[in-house]
């Protein structure tokens, strides 16, 4: 069962109380109960499907909760809406900038809605621009951006009046290695400066980069919270990886691992890594002069924590890559736009 630490409200982002939403006959979130702390970087972490997009859209005000009770920044989200839009920003999983616009326009504009002078808001602009290396695009269309570029434009966009809490939804998804990094980044910094940051995300390894605290959710429920850390000693071994020099013998590899461990074997996105729960390096020595008493060659291995990854698949049977549906085939975005 998920635990989750007593905080005075003074110090709480955001809590949740027996939250549920219903599509029809279907639970998006079915209990939901959360104390995310201010001033940290907090990881909502689960497969497509689980509910975070809906999560998301609820502490945003974007959608009313069908049962519970749930507080942003100390303020019903049901009641006081208003107050709480005025606190916070919103970078959703889709590009939310006029791609017709300039960079520096789209900002301008956001910052004029947001009761900026025309002074001020050319300023704000500017700083934006520069501090998400987009100075040399700044009056480029959008629509010719890349990914990377847009996507760092748009959590611009949520930064034109500083929030005292930040929502961002799948934010890396589609990137290319180095605009991820430099989103992680801007998540650090921001972090840095104040911000409480929710993060939703389907990637262990950002989760597992970025957040103070995570909370796994799958079919809608809380399974697993804490530390990443924690959540790593939480599966209770340590676990073997092997890489292979011949990736062609992963598939003979596997069988004789399983067996030796008697538990199901991973393989890893490497197609010459596989990867198993250990508990001693003993165990772990003997499994690798087995393979090479097989003729199979191991390049290398090691025993360390389990990932969070192999958190994931512990906790719930499936990678967090898979994807869940409901009943309807409909995947979480279809249910928020319901």
């Amino acid at each position: 069962m998920p635990t989750t630490a007593t905080h005075d409200n003074s110090e709480i982002a955001v809590r949740t109380s027996g939250l549920r939403k219903r599509f029809g006959d279907f639970h998006a979130l079915n209990g939901i109960d959360l104390a995310i702390p201010r001033g940290s970087v907090y990881g909502v972490l689960g497969p497509n499907g689980a509910g975070k997009t809906t999560l998301i859209r609820i502490l945003a005000t974007l959608l009313r909760p069908d049962d519970g009770t749930v507080q942003v920044l100390g303020h019903d989200v049901t009641r006081e809406a208003a107050v709480i839009r005025r606190r916070i920003s919103l970078t959703a999983q889709f590009a939310s900038v006029d791609e017709d616009l300039t960079a520096e326009e789209n900002l301008i504009l956001l910052a004029r809605l947001r009761g900026c002078t025309r002074r001020r808001a050319h300023t704000r602009a500017t700083e934006l621009l520069d501090a998400f290396e987009l100075s040399a695009a700044a009056r480029r269309r959008v629509g010719t951006f890349s990914g990377g570029m847009r996507r760092r434009l748009d959590i611009a966009a949520s930064l034109v009046v500083t929030p005292e809490l930040m929502f961002l939804d799948e934010p890396t998804t589609g990137l290319d290695p180095r605009s991820r990094n430099q989103v992680w980044a801007i998540i650090r910094a921001l972090a840095g400066a104040g911000t409480t940051v929710l993060l939703c995300t389907q990637y262990l390894d950002e989760a597992d980069q970025l957040a103070d605290g995570i909370a796994v959710i799958d079919q809608g429920k809380v399974i697993a919270e804490g530390t990443p850390a924690q959540l790593k000693s939480s599966v209770g071994s340590g676990t073997l990886r092997i890489r292979l020099l011949d990736p062609e013998q992963r598939q003979i590899a596997e069988p004789i691992v399983a067996r030796a461990f008697s538990c199901e074997v991973h393989f890893e996105a490497d197609p010459s890594a596989l990867s198993a729960p250990c508990g001693s390096a003993d165990q772990a020595a003997e499994v690798v002069g087995e393979l090479s008493r097989q003729g199979i060659e191991v390049a290398n291995f090691s025993l360390g924590q389990p990932s969070l990854d192999e958190v994931f698949l512990a906790l719930t049977g499936h990678t967090a890559e898979d994807v869940a549906t409901n009943g309807d085939g409909q995947t979480e975005e279809q249910e928020a736009a319901a």
